[in-house]
């Protein structure tokens, strides 16, 4: 991988422009990603799967074990 994650810091959370999503050729407009921008200008961002089909969500872990989703443009928690 030539682009190194390790040690870049979130700047911004948001929903994908509709230029990005078009960008990726991806048809479904009502279901945007969330992107994670990089303080070096990187975007990350889900597809549904590992060909890149389209738009996906992320989920994860807090430290206390709360559980969350990110999706749609908005987080989502769960107890």
């Amino acid at each position: 991988m030539s682009v190194s994650l390790v040690g870049r810091v979130i700047v911004e959370v948001r929903p994908m422009s509709r230029e990005e999503v078009e960008a990726e050729g991806w048809d479904d407009h009502s279901t945007a990603a969330m992107v994670l921008l990089l303080d070096d200008g990187t975007i990350l961002y889900p597809s549904r799967d590992e060909e890149g089909n389209g738009p996906g969500a992320l989920f994860g872990v807090e430290a206390n074990g709360g559980a969350f989703g990110l999706f749609s443009g908005m987080v989502q928690l769960w107890l």
